[in-house]
């Protein structure tokens, strides 16, 4: 994936975060459930037809509102250089590590480190390192991608 860096703009990046943390946090505050993405669409495809209301909001609203931002704002190009199956092994492998970890990047990483979660910690640890490994060998022990 290349990004167009000339396009960046710090002060939505923040506001885009602050919005995360400030969803995450009525989620929480509101309902006592955390904004784990993974646990969400699991529980979904649960039997208790009580959450999926809210469950159901919550995922639309990830897919609808970047669409909605792009339909009001420039986005940037982005371009995806890796082939079809690499994408489909990682993210088999992204759903292995989700089941193995208890829990997504959105989970552990957002939401388990704001409650300061040991847990969470340990396992956004795990996957920034498997992530920072993974482009290692990659990019520059595989000489893939730029």
């Amino acid at each position: 994936m290349t990004l167009d860096w000339t396009a960046f703009t710090p002060m939505s990046a923040a506001l885009g975060g602050a919005l995360i943390g400030l969803g995450s946090a009525m989620l929480l505050l509101l309902t006592g459930r955390v904004a784990g993405v993974s646990g969400i669409l699991g529980g979904l495809l649960g039997l208790d037809r009580r959450d999926m209301p809210w469950r159901a909001a919550f995922l639309l609203g990830l897919l609808v509102t970047p669409l909605l931002f792009a339909w009001a704002h420039r986005t940037p190009t982005i371009v995806v250089e890796a082939a079809p199956m690499t994408l489909i092994v990682a993210g088999f492998l992204v759903g292995i590590g989700t089941r193995y970890g208890a829990g997504c990047t959105s989970g552990h990483g957002i939401c388990g480190l704001s409650r300061l979660s040991p847990r969470s910690f340990v396992a956004t640890l795990c996957f920034m390192a498997a992530g920072f490994v993974t482009v290692l060998i990659v990019r520059h022990v595989l000489g893939g991608g730029a």
